[in-house]
């Protein structure tokens, strides 16, 4: 007895389309090889029996010889006589109507088993592990960037390019501040191996480095949208700063407003500022502090990309609010304590 291709993908005989791509999605993710790299040599033949079994039964042609004349008679492509009875039950008519058209065309099924990283790839992309491409391993997914027809021939990857296809990332200061990675689905349209076209939807992983500026892109190679003869588009990523409520960005600098009283900025006081990491900066202010004035902490700005471990400047900017209106006996106190500086 050969291979039970429903017990292999855990469901039953009558398991529809979704069902299959339910099935080999979830055992799929658990058996890639690039998941088990302690036992890779098993996982590597469970999941070509997963492949396998999924390639069978979500072929209507290969499924229906597989049911009626098993695993051997679908990978040798010999078939047994129709039987003699002339019984009207639904399965020997399946088997006549079968034989039927297998007698016009005797050779026209032949076992041509798929790639068990190009059927990863439609549901994962490549990113999965299987098939390389270029930027680490991020290319079109399949075999050399070309979707393979049955007789060899390729589209794609012979003729112009598409133009990129950019889209705006918007980050917010924290996440530039301390990097972060973002995961964006996509949507895209691929063409498979008989050129019918279909949507494959992919999660696609950003991977923000800390003190990355506004505009910084980020491209995926060949993400995008796929037309016969045309290579796919590249996916470009483009980053964009939210405002932020406390700090501004200036190179990579922050720069904060920092308003203080009359009081405080003749007679000093400790400023306590929330950094983008969270962190509370205790900044002393101990001389007297004129309207408009800046102060500069040096190392607490933002984080600059290309110099791991260093910082641009925290630049606190003042302003010195004054008192709407003064009591009598308060101006006079003042005349009194302030009279003699200039």
């Amino acid at each position: 007895m050969g291979m039970d291709y429903y017990n292999i993908l855990k469901v039953n005989r009558n398991a529809s389309d979704d069902d299959l791509k339910r099935a080999y999605k979830r055992l799929a993710m658990i058996w890639h090889p690039d998941k088990n790299p302690v036992n890779k040599r098993e996982a590597e033949a469970k999941f070509k029996q997963i492949s396998e079994a999924y390639d069978v039964l979500s072929d209507p042609q290969k499924r229906q010889i597989y049911d009626l004349y098993g695993e051997e008679a679908l990978k040798s492509g010999q078939f047994p006589p129709p039987p003699k009875s002339s019984s009207s039950s639904s399965s020997s008519r399946t088997h006549q109507q079968f034989h039927h058209t297998q007698r016009q065309h005797p050779t026209s099924f032949r076992f041509n088993p798929r790639d068990a990283d190009d059927i990863y790839a439609e549901f994962f992309g490549s990113d999965g592990g299987g098939a390389g491409g270029s930027g680490g391993g991020r290319g079109a997914g399949y075999k050399d960037g070309f979707f393979r027809t049955p007789n060899g021939a390729a589209f794609g990857g012979t003729g112009r390019k598409a133009a990129a296809v950019e889209n705006v990332l918007p980050c917010n200061l924290e996440e530039l501040y301390k990097g972060v990675k973002k995961k964006m689905k996509i949507s895209r349209t691929i063409y498979d191996a008989f050129g019918k076209s279909r949507n494959l939807e992919e999660i696609l992983t950003i991977e923000i480095k800390p003190g990355w500026k506004k505009g910084t892109k980020i491209t995926f190679p060949e993400k995008g949208n796929q037309e016969p003869g045309i290579i796919p588009a590249d996916l470009i990523f483009v980053v964009d700063e939210k405002p932020h409520a406390l700090y501004k960005r200036d190179g990579n600098d922050l720069v904060v407003n920092q308003e203080i009283t009359l009081l405080e900025a003749l007679t000093g006081k400790t400023l306590v500022i929330t950094t983008l990491d969270g962190r509370n900066l205790m900044v002393p202010l101990t001389d007297v502090i004129k309207p408009g004035a800046e102060m500069v902490v040096p190392n607490e700005g933002m984080p600059i990309s290309k110099e791991p471990g260093k910082k641009g400047n925290l630049v606190v900017k003042f302003d010195v609010k004054y008192p709407s209106r003064l009591t009598p006996e308060q101006k006079s106190d003042l005349r009194r304590v302030l009279g003699g500086i200039s």
